[in-house]
Parts: structure tokens; sequence; C-alpha cells
């Protein structure tokens, strides 16, 4: 690596190379599970962790880490990173940009200082989106023993293929690399784009997440009858897709008039028999519900499961609900929340404090050893999306931070 290269040029130039492993026409980046551009772009990561002198391997799950040995603690590590797996035609930063930031910062911090104290690790998780198949955060529940191998038989992609089998195919979960659990953690940080427009809105560089929005994932099958649209008397049509709709105008609506911070979104829909001239006789459609307090979360989620079953025995339809992910908010260790913001203060970086109303790995970490994590802005807030976009001075604080914080942690 050039030593004398600026940080905001090496941070540029790594982001557009990373995504350029599942690269869209559209300028955004399809990094799935298990998929050929994802093994790609992990085995380049693990390739780049080398270059920059660290020991790099996978586990049998497919994270990869880089270590940088301590030289008095060397047992308990200091785990930095995010994850590698994208949304389909998401952006180029997320979860990319904490991978990066973390390999980037380690070997700066080598180059300077030479060996830790500690021993730190950086690590590309191999799954958090829920992308692929309808389980998320693979890497990081894999790694705290919230998953195990036996795990990945039960769910399928669109394809009807197992996790089991994909991670298979691409070389993985068969022993050949060392078990993914791990009992050896420190502390776990996490640097990430916020996601959201409120460090720009409020002119601010970084933020000390406090806490992570506890999240519902469901998936809701309406079944009733597949009819003729014009012979069939409207009421006594058995329309699935009508149903549907009445049920996701009531979350909408209630998710709106919560204002409390609550958020509901419909974002996946699909109906069968999908003819112009034929009464639907099947829909099915998800739900995602945030908040970053529990009880309120499941207070509406049951409002809204009772308000379902009304609207399906109204209709005649059959009614099934899947809630795959359930998963409480997680708050952050507030001592370091509140040391990494003392360091921000004395930069004189303009930072706050705030809550994360995107679920990340740090909340699967949070409840298994000390977690911070940092967020730099995003531009419009806007995410998964092609349109993602952090610029390269806020993305070099965000480098600058972890740095800061990796010294006091380790050296």
């Amino acid at each position: 690596m050039n030593q004398v290269e600026p940080l905001t040029e090496e941070i540029g130039k790594l982001i557009n190379w990373l995504a350029s492993f599942g690269s869209t026409k559209n300028g955004g980046v399809t990094r799935l599970l298990y998929s050929a551009p994802w093994l790609e772009a992990q085995t380049a990561i693990k390739k780049k962790m080398e270059e920059r002198g660290l020991s790099a391997r996978f586990d049998d799950v497919g994270n990869v880490f880089g270590r940088l040995e301590g030289t008095e603690e060397r047992d308990r590590v200091i785990l930095a990173g995010s994850h590698i797996d994208t949304v389909v035609d998401g952006g180029k930063y997320d979860g990319a940009f904490g991978v990066l930031a973390a390999i980037i910062a380690v070997s700066r911090l080598k180059q300077h200082y030479g060996a830790p104290k500690k021993t730190i690790e950086t690590v590309s998780l191999c799954e958090e989106e829920g992308s692929r198949f309808h389980l998320a955060f693979w890497g990081s529940g894999s790694i705290t023993g919230r998953y195990q191998l036996s795990d990945a038989r039960k769910v399928t992609d669109t394809e009807h293929l197992t996790l089991e089998d994909a991670m298979h195919q691409a070389g993985f979960g068969t022993g050949v690399f060392p078990p993914a659990k791990r009992e050896d953690i420190a502390c776990f940080l996490e640097t990430h784009i916020e996601q959201g427009q409120i460090l720009e809105d409020e002119k601010l560089a970084w933020a000390a997440v406090s806490h992570i929005v506890g999240m519902k994932r469901m998936t809701i099958q309406l079944t009733g009858a597949s009819n003729h649209a014009g012979t069939t008397p409207m009421n006594s049509r058995r329309d699935a897709l009508y149903a549907a709709s009445q049920m996701i105008s009531s979350v909408i609506g209630d998710g709106k008039s919560q204002n409390n911070g609550l958020v509901a979104t419909v974002g996946q829909i699909s109906v069968q028999p999908n003819v112009g001239n034929v009464v639907p006789g099947t829909c099915t459609f998800s739900l995602d519900i945030r908040h970053h307090e529990y009880d309120v979360l499941n207070a509406f989620y049951s409002k809204q499961l009772e308000k379902f079953r009304l609207i399906a025995q109204r209709g005649q339809i059959d009614l099934n609900i899947e809630t795959w992910l359930d998963d409480p908010p997680v708050k952050m260790d507030p001592m370091m929340t509140q040391r990494h913001l003392k360091l921000a203060r004395e930069a004189g970086i303009p930072s706050k404090k705030m809550v994360s109303g995107a679920g990340h790995d740090s909340q699967i970490f949070g409840v298994y050893c000390p977690t911070a994590m940092m967020f730099v802005p995003s531009h419009n807030g806007v995410s998964h999306s092609p349109k993602e976009f952090t610029r390269t001075e806020d993305l070099e604080i965000g480098v600058q931070m972890l740095m800061k914080i990796l010294y006091q942690l380790a050296y």
C-alpha cells in the first residue's frame, strides 16, 4: 500500500473496488449470500487483509477475519467490521464501508505504531440483510451462538434451495474451516452509514449509537378462491387481494398515526393467478415493524394481527402469519458510547448520540459482548438503493474515529 496516499482517496478507491463485485446496470450492487459475486467479493476481501499484513482466514459459514496479534493480551479479541452482503440492487456503502473502514484503520495503526498490546481482528461478516433467505444476521448469529449449522436446513430462497445447500455449494458448512462460534471476543465495533438523514440535516459528521431498534418481520399469506371476474358476484367473492389491501391500509395508517418513532413497511407482495380477468385466489405480502421500545413494538404488532384476523374472517379468507424475525431492541454499551463521544468532542468533530432505526450486526453482538456502533452521514438519507451516497470526507472521519477508538482500546 502507498503509505502517503490520502485517506479520502484510499477509502474512495476501495469502496468502488468492492462495489465491482455484483455491480448492476443501475450503478447499484447485488451481492446475495453464497452467490458467485458474494464469494468473489469475500475471497477478495480475504486477500486484501493479507496484503495489509493481517493473518486472514474463513470460518465455516464464510465470515472472513483478519488478525493483528497483540503483544500482551493475545487470547481476547477486539473485533471490528461489518457485513459483505447487500439487498437486491442496493448501494455500495451499506455494510461495505464498515468492512473497509476496519481494514484501513487496523492496517494504518499497524504502520504507525506496530503491533498492538491487545489482539485486533477485522471481520467481513457473511450475511446481515436477510435478502436471499428468511433468516437475517447469519454471520454474526453464527459467531455468537444465535444460530447453529442445523438452522440452515430450515429455510429456502425463492428457487427453493436451502441455506444449507447454498452454503455447501459455496464451499462452506462442511467442516473444512474452523467453527463459526467464538468465545474469545472482548468487544465488537461497527462503523456504518446512517441510512437516514438526521446527521446531514443537523450538519453533524459522526454519531455514537445508543440503541438499535427492535424489529418484527413476517410473511402474511391469504387464501381465498380464484374465480371468473365477470360471473362471480361481488358479495360472494373470496378475494385474497382485496383482503390484503385492507390489511395493508390498516397497518400503514395505524403506523402513521403513532408519532412515536414506530415504522411499519409492506415492501413485497405477490398475487395468484395474477391475471386481469380472474378474482385473486391467493395473496402474500411482507410486513416489517420497528421501534426502540419492545413494549410499544409488541402492542402494535398484536393489535395489527387482531385486525388482520377480523378482516380475513369477514372476507372468508384463510390466513397464515409467519413471524420469522422477532428481535428486541438492543442497547449499546453505555460506557463505550460515552467514551467515544468524548473522543469525538476532543477531536472537534460535530457529533451526537442517536438511535438506529435500521437493524445491524451490532444488535446481535450487543447481547453477547460490549458493543459500540458509530454512524457517518448518508446523503438525503437514501439507502438500499443505487443512489446511496456518503461523501469521502465523511467516510474519512468515520475511519479516523475508528482508529482513535482502536488505539485507545488496543494500544
